[in-house]
């Protein structure tokens, strides 16, 4: 599905349904330098469940034009402007990685339109390792290589290959796509205090092997949201929803029952 925001054309994944204003919408939030595509293996799950599934492209992802968003807060901005666009009164967001940050954010600026919220592999702050970093403002494609280095626990393989390699596929995107995207997550500091003021159901998904999200970062961040339960995978990394994305999305279709 295409459509236009700041007069420049928007890419979401809608696994071909209409929009039903008398279904609850999930909006899908993928991670640093990634697009729709790594929910391939959820968002037409939920749509079977009963749910309005946008699996939203960020700019300068995927088949989204424009620039890649230089800020977290902008990207929060951004998704409003897609939910307003669509005419989502009330609106679940399920995240993984860098788009927890955003949906962080998003409860922040506009906490009545959340219904619930799942962060899958996330947490109130995601520091970017600074050999990593570098790669990536320098185009090197090892960039991706040492990601999914990190990305993954017991298994060592995705289901369909390693997503950021299909996605990026040159030296410019990946300075103008990821390395953007981790320098977003860097200066992002406003975690800790949106997390304490979040009230509405929370789902946070987290793998037991994540070297990215550890899993004491994990509950820590659990402990500062009031209403919040958490889910542990076994043998998991941080690409949680490739690496084991059938038990990750039945947990998440048991919590929107809640």
């Amino acid at each position: 599905m295409l459509l236009e925001i700041d007069s420049k054309k928007v890419f979401s994944s809608d696994v071909g349904k209409t929009f039903d204003k008398n279904k609850e919408s999930i909006i899908l939030l993928h991670g640093s330098g990634q697009s729709h595509v790594v929910w391939s293996l959820t968002d037409q799950y939920l749509s079977d469940e009963g749910y309005n599934v946008f699996a939203l492209d960020f700019p300068g992802h995927g088949n989204s034009d424009g620039e890649s968003l230089k800020s977290i807060e902008e990207m929060a901005d951004w998704v409003e402007k897609f939910i307003l666009k669509k005419g989502i009164n009330k609106v679940t967001i399920l995240a993984h990685s860098q788009g927890c940050l955003v949906a962080l954010e998003y409860a922040n600026k506009f906490p009545k339109k959340l219904k619930k919220i799942i962060f899958v592999a996330g947490s109130h702050k995601i520091p970017v390792n600074k050999k990593l970093l570098n790669l990536a403002e320098s185009g090197d494609m090892e960039s991706l290589n040492l990601m999914m280095k990190w990305g993954y626990g017991y298994s060592k393989q995705f289901i369909g290959g390693n997503p950021l390699q299909k996605i990026l596929n040159s030296a410019r995107e990946v300075r103008e796509v990821l390395a953007i995207d981790l320098k977003a997550c860097n200066n992002y500091t406003n975690g800790i205090n949106v997390a304490k003021k979040i009230k509405c159901p929370t789902l946070l998904i987290l793998g037991e092997l994540d070297k990215m999200i550890k899993l004491e970062t994990g509950k820590e961040f659990s402990n500062l949201i009031t209403n919040s339960k958490i889910h542990i995978i076994k043998n998991c990394g941080h690409m949680i929803i490739l690496e084991n994305a059938f038990e990750m999305r039945e947990k998440v279709a048991e919590f929107l029952k809640i």
